[in-house]
């Protein structure tokens, strides 16, 4: 199994970036998909996931209404749009796949695969 993110770069405050992750040896849609970020001297906090069925998505508070997850199933693939970007989304984003029950959605120990990281600037 392996998760490709990519789509990190530097951006100013304000602006917009999209972040992707490619899944290959497993099919996104029987697993739930997750986007979890850490940041310098932070731990690994969620930041936002589809349900395994795809069907629900889940947001932290901190990006609700400025970040957007969406899947490909024919690419087997996951995006975070993010928009209106600050200082504080500065992180290695990271994209995971799991079978977490939906009240651990949230939890990293809840996800089986792990991608690599791509890291995302935000400058002020």
């Amino acid at each position: 199994v392996q998760l490709q993110a990519s789509g990190g770069g530097l951006v100013q405050a304000g602006g917009s970036l999209r972040v992707s992750c490619i899944a290959s040896g497993l099919t996104i849609s029987t697993y739930a998909m997750g986007w979890f970020r850490q940041a310098p001297g932070k731990e690994r906090e969620f930041v936002s996931g589809f349900s395994r069925s795809g069907g629900f998505t889940y947001y932290a508070d901190s990006v609700k209404g400025r970040f957007t997850i969406s899947r490909d199933n024919a690419k087997n693939a996951i995006h975070l749009q993010m928009s209106s970007l600050k200082p504080e989304d500065t992180a290695v984003y990271f994209c995971a796949a799991g079978r977490p029950i939906t009240s651990a959605i949230r939890r990293d120990r809840s996800y089986e695969y792990w991608g690599q990281g791509t890291l995302v600037t935000v400058s002020s």
